[in-house]
């Protein structure tokens, strides 16, 4: 008898079944829209589709009668600029200090309880002393974004790290590699991968950075858009702003995969590598 654990669907019925959950969640809405449009044709809450075609085409194909930009485009580039720059250097510091902890007792001993107790600080509580202490700008949200990501890169990497078997940094050391050379040529490609691992998985908490500081205070970006046409109810501008940041999110989460596939080959599953 086929156990369900063991049935693999067919290359169609995975299309299928990925895109069922889309289906169901736009027929919803379609139904939901239609049943209030049809009580109250002014009904602004669950916008029709060509209503929401309509907010598009104002944000995305007609320009700023101020700015002259193409109001999404502008939005778009400012938010990914900010999460751009918060995660690299989240990243950049989370590298350094998991791998020091993970590899060197003495830091693991000095920063590995600072590490823990920064990373269960929900970061959105700090958003008004970062507002203070470094401006209204683009720099207390990128702060927020590296106060926000890189402890659990940290953390992350520092565990990867303790995992590399204790016999090959033995091995390195007989053969007098220094701890610079051993970081170099062994750690690094080791938990590369799972740097880039790492980096996915805080896409989410990162763009939830991003729009929270937008939302407070900002002059452009996703978040400052969404919050900025709130108070008119203009749920037509709303929704596809929603939809085209998730849009964005699964690109960039797709290109992460990818990175890592063409990056370190050698960490897939079922590589011979």
């Amino acid at each position: 008898m086929a156990r369900l654990l063991n049935t693999k669907p067919s290359q169609g019925l995975t299309i299928a079944l990925g895109a069922a959950p889309f289906i169901a969640v736009a027929s919803v809405y379609a139904f939901a829209s239609a049943e209030r449009l049809l009580v109250n044709a002014r009904d602004n809450l669950l916008p029709s589709l060509t209503t929401m075609l309509g907010g598009l085409q104002r944000v995305g194909f007609e320009p700023d009668p101020i700015s002259g930009h193409l109001v999404i485009v502008a939005d778009t580039l400012a938010s990914l600029e900010r999460l751009g720059l918060g995660l690299g250097i989240a990243a950049i510091i989370g590298l350094c200090i998991g791998i020091a902890v993970g590899l060197i007792p003495l830091a693991r001993a000095t920063l590995a309880p600072f590490i823990a107790v920064l990373s269960i600080i929900p970061p959105i509580t700090l958003l008004p002393i970062l507002f203070i202490a470094f401006g209204l700008g683009d720099v207390s949200k990128i702060i927020l974004i590296v106060i926000g990501i890189a402890p659990f890169i940290a953390r992350d990497i520092a565990a990867r790290t303790q995992e590399i078997p204790k016999e090959m940094l033995i091995k390195a050391q007989t053969l007098y590699g220094s701890t610079w050379l051993i970081t170099l040529h062994i750690v690094l490609p080791q938990i590369f991968p799972r740097l880039l691992e790492s980096i996915r998985l805080s896409l989410g908490p990162a763009w939830l950075f991003v729009l929270s500081g937008e939302a407070i205070a900002a002059q452009s970006g996703l978040g400052y858009r969404i919050f900025l046409v709130r108070r008119y109810m203009a749920m037509d501008v709303i929704i596809p702003y929603v939809i085209w940041i998730g849009l964005l999110a699964f690109t960039l989460d797709l290109a992460l995969r990818w990175g890592a596939k063409r990056l370190s080959p050698w960490s897939q599953p079922g590589s011979t590598r």
